[in-house]
């Protein structure tokens, strides 16, 4: 077995690993999930509904159908982007931190550690379409949003908390 963050065989199970404190010269590597099956879903049912609608329905059937194909071209264009960038990865290296713009966006923003003022869960004031908790790091006056969606497990959520929060 080998642990995420240094590459390195890992004696200890990963609960112990995850729990156990890093020394300052190691790596800690977050990788996001991206949401290709989710957009393929939404594209298939925004493409075959929405021109079943168009097709056969009335005029207010035919509005809901091309608000349908839009929605599936916007989740095309999505879908195009996972395949574009890599998902992304929040980097935690001794002093430098990266964090992406968000998922599938391209390049990360590299920042010093003392750069990020805030690191905090929002759990209950969380919009309709992400999934809570959210991750929030403010740094250098922009907030940078992760929704849990985006990782493997809420574990990783709070690994990065815990090593952006100062002592």
């Amino acid at each position: 077995m080998t642990s995420r963050t240094s590459g390195k065989p890992d004696p200890a199970s990963d609960d112990e690993a995850d729990d156990a404190p890093r020394s300052a010269g190691e790596r800690l590597a977050i990788d996001f999930v991206h949401a290709r099956g989710q957009h393929l879903r939404w594209i298939l049912i925004g493409g075959i509904v929405g021109a079943l609608c168009i097709r056969s329905l009335g005029t207010l059937g035919q509005v809901a159908g091309v608000a349908l194909v839009a929605w599936g071209l916007w989740n095309a264009w999505k879908f195009a982007q996972t395949f574009r960038f890599p998902a992304g990865t929040v980097v935690v290296a001794g002093d430098e931190v990266e964090l992406p713009r968000g998922l599938c966006r391209g390049a990360p923003t590299r920042l010093q550690r003392a750069d990020v003022s805030a690191v905090y869960f929002l759990r209950r004031a969380v919009p309709w379409t992400q999934a809570a908790p959210v991750l929030v790091v403010e740094a250098k006056g922009e907030a940078y949003v992760y929704p849990r969606d985006w990782f493997e497990s809420e574990s990783d959520q709070r690994r990065i908390v815990d090593e952006l929060t100062p002592s």
